[in-house]
């Protein structure tokens, strides 16, 4: 269930054109709503204020295909330019969304070359963080991929829990019981410090 207010968080409010600030909805969804399904046609644009979005993919035997964790930020950009979606996406937990008229939104990056610029940049920097995402889901040990993700995504060798150890399992693509094992040793070794919903480096990354 959801409810929609007119609303443009601050960080976003930055990056849109003017125009679109008056169009912005804020939605709050609860645990496992959907935003949208397979072949449906995109109408908004949704940005992830709180909780968590995933997309996800059927495959022609069934099995589920994870194509993307959000926690903040745009998701399925792609459908900008596509008339059908090709993915669903639901919450994992009580999450709060903007969403922008998808027309609206095309309009305004033809009319307006700031905010065009600013989106392309906006894009730019999500290529790096999936490259980086990539990189760190090729190491073959768990502590490695824990390590990685503190010096890569964290903040002076800082990195904040924006979920459970779970949630942060499924980021890692590895078993809640991998990483909390992994997790013991890296603290068993001085490698890292965990305090409530905080991962710290003690020392550097070889």
């Amino acid at each position: 269930m959801s409810s929609a207010t007119l609303y443009a968080p601050d960080g976003l409010s930055q990056l849109l054109a003017p125009a679109l600030h008056a169009l912005c909805e804020d939605h709050s969804l609860g645990a496992g709503d959907v935003l949208f399904l397979t072949r449906q046609k995109p109408r908004w644009m949704h940005f992830v204020t709180q909780g968590e979005v995933v997309l996800e993919r059927h495959g022609h035997n069934g099995e589920m295909a994870c194509l993307q964790r959000c926690q903040h930020g745009f998701v399925a950009e792609a459908s900008l330019t596509s008339d059908r979606y090709h993915c669903d996406a639901r919450t994992t937990r009580p999450s709060r969304l903007t969403r922008i008229p998808m027309q609206a939104l095309r309009q305004a990056l033809h009319d307006d070359r700031d905010f065009s610029v600013r989106w392309i940049q906006m894009l730019s920097a999500e290529v790096r963080q999936l490259r980086l995402s990539h990189e760190r889901l090729t190491l073959p040990k768990v502590q490695d991929r824990v390590l990685h993700l503190i010096d890569t995504e964290g903040h002076q060798g800082r990195y904040t829990l924006n979920g459970s150890v779970k949630q942060l399992a499924a980021q890692l693509a590895v078993t809640h019981e991998a990483l909390y094992r992994a997790l013991a040793e890296l603290e068993r070794d001085r490698r890292i410090e965990r305090s409530y919903g905080m991962l710290r480096l003690r020392k550097a990354l070889p």
